[in-house]
This record gives C-alpha cells, sequence and structure tokens, in this order.
C-alpha cells in the first residue's frame, strides 16, 4: 500500500489532488467487498452524509474484532511507517491525529452537495471498490466551486483512489447520475484531537504517531 501512494498521480486543478490506483493488496480488496455491511435504504440522502448518521458505517474497534480485514486495513493506516509515507508525499502533519474509516455503501438516488471537508479532517482519501458496470463512472466529482462547476471526476474502477489535504478550495462532491447495484467506498480521514464522536474512530484512545 505505502508503493501505492509514492505513486500517485498528481493534479493542480482546480486544486491539488492526487490519483491512486491498485491501492490495496488484491486479495484485501476483494475481502473488503464482501463484509456483510447492508446499504441503507435511504429516500434522499439531502446531499450530506450527516443526514442519516444513524446508519453509518466505521472500522471501529468493534468491527475491527468482528472482522479481520477490518482490522488488517486499519492498523495498516496506523502504521508510523504508512503515515510517515502520507506525511512526505503529500505533505501533510499529521502528528497527534487520529484515524476514521468510513465503509460506504450507496444505493441509487444517493448524491452529495459540493462540500470542503475544512474543520477537523487533515486528510482525505476515497477508495472506489465497487464492482457493478457503472463502477468507471461513480469516482467522486472535482469542483471548482461552491456552485458545483464540473472540473473531472475520479475514476470509479475497483481499487483505484483520490487524496485531498482539505482546504477551503477543495470543493467536491457527488453529481446525480443514476446507476446499478451499490455504490462501495472507503473514505480514510485522519482527523484532528477535537473529534468528539469518538465512536468513528479506529483507536479511540491512540493517536497516530511518526517512526
Amino acid at each position: 500500500m505505502r508503493a501505492c501512494l509514492d505513486a500517485a498521480d498528481r493534479d493542480d486543478h482546480p486544486y491539488r489532488h492526487w490519483y491512486l490506483n491498485s491501492v490495496f493488496p488484491a486479495a484485501v480488496a476483494e475481502a473488503l467487498t464482501t463484509l456483510p455491511f447492508a446499504a441503507p435504504e435511504i429516500d434522499d440522502t439531502q446531499g450530506r452524509r450527516e443526514t442519516h448518521n444513524s446508519t453509518r458505517t466505521f472500522l471501529s474497534t468493534d468491527n475491527q474484532l468482528l472482522y479481520p480485514v477490518c482490522g488488517a486495513v486499519a492498523a495498516a493506516f496506523q502504521a508510523p511507517e504508512t503515515v510517515s509515507t502520507l506525511a512526505r508525499q503529500f505533505g501533510v502533519d499529521l502528528g497527534g491525529s487520529s484515524l476514521r474509516i468510513e465503509y460506504c455503501l450507496d444505493r441509487e438516488g444517493f448524491w452529495l452537495e459540493p462540500h470542503t471537508d475544512i474543520g477537523a479532517k487533515l486528510f482525505t482519501m476515497l477508495v472506489y471498490l465497487s464492482t457493478g458496470p457503472d463502477a468507471e463512472n461513480l469516482g467522486t466529482d472535482i469542483m471548482d466551486g461552491p456552485e458545483g462547476g464540473h472540473a473531472g471526476r475520479a475514476s470509479g474502477r475497483f481499487n483505484t483512489g483520490l487524496v485531498f489535504i482539505p482546504g477551503g478550495d477543495t470543493w467536491h462532491g457527488f453529481a446525480r447520475r443514476p446507476f446499478q447495484g451499490i455504490r462501495r467506498t472507503i473514505i480514510i480521514n485522519y482527523v484532528k484531537p477535537e473529534w468528539r464522536a469518538r465512536h468513528e474512530l479506529a483507536f479511540p484512545t491512540e493517536p497516530v504517531g511518526l517512526p
């Protein structure tokens, strides 16, 4: 996984972001797709994930105990060597932050309004794990402002990813579009110590450190 991060392809338009290929080892990516989490039935997200907080799934301490692949992924992103690679490759200081990994399952009708992830999030990585015929078209939309001007789209191809460092200009979302099956995405964030929803964290009492 660290080799994948080292090979990230950078794009500076309309803000700095990176594209990733073969994020997880093949066996890990496949195992993640077989986890028995169910996609929630939601009539309308209103363009925000927080409208359905009670149905969201995280690689929490409980899920790490239940499913070994969740524990393996969490341990990989908590590892000081990984944190050091992220700091070097993407120019971000993650020391003292906490790891948060969300496992997202979205049905047709899902959409996200333009937003920036600013606030308590220091780092954002999305890994796309959809396997249906529409997978290529299910990546994140890169936007040039709050009005949602379309500036590009990450590939939703299986086991590819997108990285950006949240800032005032990092507009992104998911424009309304039809798709078949379930859109499966893993979102990796490192968050500041003041993050209040501690149950969402992979290691609630263990901030990350550098080697």
